[in-house]
């Protein structure tokens, strides 16, 4: 029989909400943790029980990320130094993802960034879901447990029964994770086109595809501002859908979100709760993600496949 170290999760005061969810799933409570503050906003985390040789997963996601992912970094500085066997950086939302390449002059790539920081800090391996783009997975010289939100995502759609389902991307990048989600449900996908006249601000949008009587399903990672989701959902109405919704993962919810949810097309914005909603919407239907996280933690600790979780075409 394999002795294993024991496990131990912690959250970042970002990420409670979850982390306890995780616990729970898990069958574990969370380890006392605390982090003090300083009048000047510097953070003093400590834990308040034993991680010498445990397994130790810190679960925390970045937004906003000048505190948290601070907080995060330190967190793993303080388990090294405690002499934990092993740490596990669970970030559910990893912020700084959309930047993952120079697209322009003088800029920076601030997803290796972020990976190389959490490697300095001392990180042994990371756990995430639905990043903004899989290469950034290539960014780490440690192991890297990506799951997906189809887990949680596929089985609701399922459930709707929707007859004539079609599958959109809201982007031509995302083309390759709306056909990946169509997949499952062998229906054809659809691209929305648009240009950006600067972050958050759509110039124009066309549909590449046939929407004619279709019920819709827009796919993406993240929902930020919410204006692009509510553009290509009238679009799409205007060509003719029978219906439209959205799925995406992580709900950002920035600026008018709330707002241009509320008063769009949609039927439904379906989300994880890998971000904390700031306020109740009856458009937004929540999923957690916390049962996978645990199970994932799980299959982790008796060193067994992350991928036997996720769904099969």
């Amino acid at each position: 029989m394999a002795s294993f170290n024991p496990v131990k999760i912690f959250s970042g005061t970002q990420s409670t909400y979850l982390a306890e969810k995780i616990a729970h799933y898990y069958g574990k409570d969370l380890g006392g943790y605390t982090c003090r503050r300083f009048s000047d906003g510097e953070m003093s985390p400590s834990f308040e029980e034993s991680v010498r040789g445990c397994d130790v997963f810190l679960i925390q996601s970045t937004p906003p990320p000048g505190d948290n992912l601070m907080e995060l970094l330190l967190m793993v500085d303080a388990a090294r130094r405690a002499s934990a066997h092993y740490v596990t950086v669970v970030i559910p939302y990893f912020g700084y993802a959309r930047q993952d390449r120079k697209d322009k002059p003088r800029v920076s790539i601030a997803a290796k960034l972020v990976a190389n920081m959490l490697a300095a800090s001392g990180a042994d391996r990371l756990m995430t879901i639905d990043l903004h783009a899989g290469q950034i997975q290539g960014f780490f010289d440690f192991p890297v447990d990506h799951l997906e939100g189809t887990s949680v995502f596929v089985p609701y759609i399922r459930s709707l029964n929707l007859e004539n389902l079609v599958v959109a991307s809201p982007d031509v990048g995302g083309a390759n994770r709306a056909r990946t989600f169509a997949k499952h449900f062998n229906a054809d996908i659809v691209l929305c086109d648009k240009h950006r006249k600067r972050a958050n601000e759509i110039a124009s949008m066309q549909v590449i595809g046939d929407v004619e009587g279709a019920n819709v399903v827009l796919v993406d990672d993240l929902i930020d501002t919410g204006g692009t989701m509510a553009k290509a959902a009238q679009i799409i109405m205007d060509k003719g859908a029978a219906s439209v919704r959205a799925v995406c993962t992580h709900p950002i919810m920035s600026g008018k979100a709330h707002e241009n949810i509320s008063n769009s097309v949609l039927e439904e914005l379906v989300v994880a709760d890998t971000l904390p909603m700031r306020e109740p919407n009856s458009k937004i239907r929540v999923l957690s993600v916390a049962e996978l996280f645990a199970k994932a933690i799980g299959r982790i600790r008796d060193h067994e496949s992350i991928s036997s979780l996720f769904i099969k075409y």
